[in-house]
């Protein structure tokens, strides 16, 4: 059963397509990650789910309610996490998880506060302030003002953003957890190593789905070869590489280089020569496996070199 469906949604912001005919679905007890770059559409996308902001064109079903025709029964089912935090700060812990509760008119909320309180780990903090908070426990209180009326589905719009390490930990810890409990989550996230956790994973360039499958799927999927690879000068190997096209894309990740060829073995042995030719030592290679961003910047790869063939047609 579907939880989540978008039907060919787009929505335009003047001449602008910030959703490009949009269609997924997000089955229940799903964690499923919509990654991007920035203005890739995926908070619109969000938004439009949430009925905060109406679709142009297609359909949009939560929990099996049309968002713009049964919004109230939508509303009802589901639970949205902002990318800003959005609680108030002259409330305490206790006072905000209370005003929530009061908005989506739960009655009896004592006893689901205390559960939330404790799965949050917020207890021993409830009678401080939200704006003492640090970032980490103000993502904590917000989750828990998004679950006090015990939603189907939760919307979470970059949630650990600008969350250190340990907090970003934790959090994931909460959300595991809440998997268990049979809710669905859709969330954004500009972290690709936090997507890789999820169900499945839908990545977004210019308001469309470039492809959407398991991570695992994703990352066997990609074509060719990725070596990794240390040398003494990173930024000249780089530089070196990409003009002598002996690789299909070159990417430098701190001290190392990743790059991508068509045949593991010859593709190892130019690199080499080329690199040896110009007095550029390597230290260490090796093929590895690839990451979701691997995937991701090779898919952008590919559509940017599309569309440049079609632009030179086109010309």
């Amino acid at each position: 059963m579907n939880t989540i469906e978008l039907r060919s949604v787009s929505k335009l912001f003047g001449e602008h397509r910030a959703v490009d005919s949009v269609s997924m679905s997000v089955k229940k007890g799903e964690m499923f990650a919509l990654v991007g770059p920035d203005g890739a559409g995926k908070t619109t996308t969000m938004r439009m789910l949430c009925g905060i902001v109406p679709p142009d064109e297609g359909e949009l079903l939560v929990c099996g309610f049309d968002v713009q025709k049964q919004p109230s029964e939508v509303k009802n089912r589901l639970g949205y996490l902002s990318q800003k935090f959005s609680l108030y700060g002259d409330l305490t812990i206790d006072e905000n998880i209370e005003f929530f509760a009061e908005i989506h008119r739960v009655r009896d909320y004592r006893l689901r506060r205390e559960e939330l309180l404790e799965f949050t780990r917020l207890t021993p903090f409830r009678s401080r302030f939200a704006e003492n908070l640090s970032g980490g426990m103000k993502q904590k209180l917000a989750l828990a003002c998004t679950l006090i009326h015990t939603p189907e589905v939760i919307f979470l719009d970059e949630p650990t953003a600008g969350v250190d390490p340990v907090s970003r930990r934790d959090f994931w810890k909460i959300l595991s957890s809440l998997l268990k409990t049979g809710i669905t989550i859709l969330m954004t996230t500009p972290y690709l190593d936090e997507a890789e956790r999820c169900t499945r994973v839908a990545m977004m360039n210019k308001g469309r789905i470039l492809v959407a499958d398991t991570p695992q799927n994703l990352k066997e999927g990609m074509k060719g070869a990725l070596i990794e690879l240390v040398c003494n000068d990173i930024r000249k190997a780089s530089a070196l590489l990409k003009s002598e096209s002996v690789a299909w894309e070159v990417q430098a990740f701190g001290d190392r280089l990743n790059i991508v060829v068509e045949n593991e073995k010859k593709g190892m042995r130019k690199i080499v020569d080329v690199l040896k030719q110009n007095s550029i030592e390597v230290l260490d290679r090796r093929t590895i496996r690839p990451s979701l961003e691997n995937v991701f910047i090779s898919l952008l790869s590919e559509v940017l070199a599309t569309q440049e063939t079609v632009e030179g047609y086109r010309s």
